[in-house]
């Protein structure tokens, strides 16, 4: 991605035990490639998004429904230092805004995605005014959705 986009301005990825995110910014710096790393969250999971801003490393229950590639109830540490240094930004999206960009992926580009790997663009989404003018990408990480989910997301809405 940063190779075939080299005037990349910001990169939203997912967190989950932040392995994605790690590598993201490992990958930004070997290449020195100048884009923001943003990590995406569950605001229904909230250990990776206080450990990562405030560096206190605390359990926290999960509920979230729909990101549960992010439902991570206790930070790595060692993933925490990395993303603490690396990371522009953390920004917490809901599981309302991951079925609506789940939706919108799966209308606009006929992929599907899982909650966890549709955060990165409901944060975009969620980010939209600040991101005007720039260049912008949303890793899509993966796609292991229950089919009972997946359909109620895209039928009951």
């Amino acid at each position: 991605l940063l190779e075939a986009q080299p005037d990349l301005d910001v990169v939203y990825v997912p967190v989950g035990m932040g392995s994605g995110a790690c590598a993201m910014i490992a990958a930004r710096d070997a290449l020195g490639h100048k884009a923001e790393v943003v990590g995406v969250t569950s605001a229904h999971a909230p250990a990776y998004k206080r450990a990562i801003e405030s560096g206190d490393i605390v359990e926290y229950p999960t509920a979230t429904c729909i990101g549960d590639g992010m439902a991570c109830r206790k930070p790595d540490p060692t993933a925490i230092a990395i993303l603490r240094k690396g990371l522009a930004r953390v920004v917490a999206v809901t599981d309302d805004e991951l079925a609506t960009a789940i939706r919108a992926i799966y209308t606009d580009t006929h992929n599907v995605a899982e909650g966890a790997g549709a955060a990165g663009f409901a944060a975009a989404t969620q980010e939209r005014e600040q991101l005007r003018g720039r260049k912008v990408a949303a890793v899509l990480s993966g796609a292991n959705i229950d089919a009972n989910v997946y359909r109620n997301i895209l039928i009951d809405h």
